[in-house]
């Protein structure tokens, strides 16, 4: 992880980086307004002006996989000729790697449905190409690959996995109970093998094409049923079409059928990203951490999670009701707190993303003293009824769903679902007031 003193020396170490590494000289340099250091960067070498992005290391979590093997990912990428970022070089001293900016635009604000198509289309057409590229380059340059290929599908989750033990000192029952789930219900590859980006849709498209695809950190060689899996969640956020559509292209495509049961599980399984990822993160938040971008995607993807598994089980899940809001000595102050931080202006752009991130984290916690304590109680009383006792503390109740759902092992996986997707409600209100952006819950396409 890039540490606090890595990023009050970042701007120098760049600006040294590009005069010994690269030959240039620094025109000028801004970090990106978001969650994860990236700086855009001008320089002037021998009179030639270079547009570059310098991608960093998170500052809350390690990275699934090191930033050196998504830079190296990259590179096979370019060299195959998969339009991607020119990577430039490695700065060791923040760590980050240097590449080049490219043009064109993210999502389909304002664009025709006809040119939001094509591009959907041609990236596609790119996957398809992808996939059908020879796996050597991708070993000999590290990228990881399972030492058994009926295991492609796993290597991974598995990952994720690793990550998420190794830093829990917590309970986590939602995640014990899906891992469970997971283990006991395999999918089955049927043996395939691709270079895939998993985290997959990110891309800058223009007129209709793929500029380039960006954001290859999970890229490794796995089954490429989980491509067309992973984006299914940021379809709710950017909207590329109806999915099953997509899926009979893809097959034409590549002349290679659509696995839907792989995709299936594969879904379900990359709904858990966020919470696998940011686990800890969410109990011991960094300095840097931007905790409510990571608290609003775990429990929109723990959502996810929970009505996937519904689907899959043929499940119909109930609603909650809404929680009634309580008055507290504390309402004038948080009430105070939030309306300086929305008023509070700056034309710096990234203290601009500061005051938003502290402005949503004050919501939150406004909305944590207004209902926080009938959630608890709700959430006890689900206990109760699974569990024939009722914790004395949620966090006493945190410990023993853990143990139940360790122990139960598939006999009442239905029942312990219900009461997650409940909790799992119930957590997304704690986010912001009802009715704003931060609460508003978007439905996956179904299968």
């Amino acid at each position: 992880m890039m540490s606090p003193e890595s990023l009050a020396t970042a701007d120098d170490n760049i600006e040294r980086w590009f005069e010994i590494e690269f030959g240039g000289a620094l025109v000028s340099l801004e970090r990106q307004a978001r969650w994860r250091p990236v700086w855009f960067a001008t320089v002037d070498k021998g009179g030639e002006r270079h547009e570059l992005v310098i991608r960093g290391d998170r500052t809350d979590m390690p990275l699934i996989y090191p930033l050196e093997h998504e830079m190296n990912f990259q590179r096979v990428l370019s060299s195959a000729g998969i339009p991607v970022p020119a990577v430039r070089g490695w700065i060791d001293a923040l760590p980050a790697y240097v590449m080049d900016k490219v043009a064109g635009q993210e999502h389909f604000p304002d664009v025709p449905d006809t040119e939001r198509d094509a591009a959907v289309d041609d990236y596609l057409r790119l996957l398809a190409k992808i996939h059908k590229l020879p796996l050597e380059p991708f070993a000999e340059a590290g990228i990881s690959r399972a030492a058994d290929p009926t295991q492609a599908g796993n290597i991974g989750l598995a990952r994720y996995e690793e990550h998420y033990r190794a830093l829990k000192d917590h309970h986590d029952p939602m995640l014990e109970f899906f891992l469970g789930w997971l283990r006991r219900n395999p999918v089955d590859t049927k043996g395939r093998e691709a270079p895939i980006v998993w985290d997959s849709g990110q891309f800058h498209h223009a007129d209709g094409k793929i500029v380039a695809i960006l954001d290859l950190e999970l890229g490794h060689i796995g089954d490429p049923m989980m491509d067309l899996a992973a984006w299914r969640m940021r379809d709710t956020i950017v909207g590329y079409g109806d999915m099953g559509a997509l899926y009979a292209r893809y097959e034409e495509l590549s002349g290679e059928s659509v696995d839907i049961d792989a995709i299936r599980w594969h879904h379900i399984a990359f709904t858990l990203s966020n919470q696998l990822a940011f686990s800890s993160a969410l109990k011991h938040p960094a300095e840097a951490s931007d905790l409510m971008t990571n608290l609003q995607w775990c429990y929109e993807t723990n959502l996810f999670a929970t009505e996937a598994l519904a689907d899959e089980l043929g499940v119909e899940l109930a609603t909650v009701e809404p929680v009634e809001s309580r008055w507290s000595e504390a309402a004038p102050g948080h009430l105070h707190m939030v309306r300086a931080l929305r008023n509070m202006t700056t034309d710096d752009r990234f203290l601009q993303h500061e005051l938003r991130t502290m402005f949503r984290l004050a919501r939150h916690l406004q909305r944590r003293d207004e209902i926080g304590d009938a959630v608890a109680e709700a959430d006890l009383d689900d206990l109760e009824q699974l569990l024939g006792s009722r914790p004395e503390t949620w966090r006493e109740g945190e410990a023993k769903l853990e143990r139940f759902v360790l122990d139960d092992d598939g006999r009442n996986d239905e029942q312990i679902l219900h009461v997650l997707h409940r909790r799992n409600l119930r957590a997304h209100m704690l986010l912001g007031p009802a009715g704003s952006a931060m609460t508003r819950h978007h439905t996956i396409q179904r299968f």
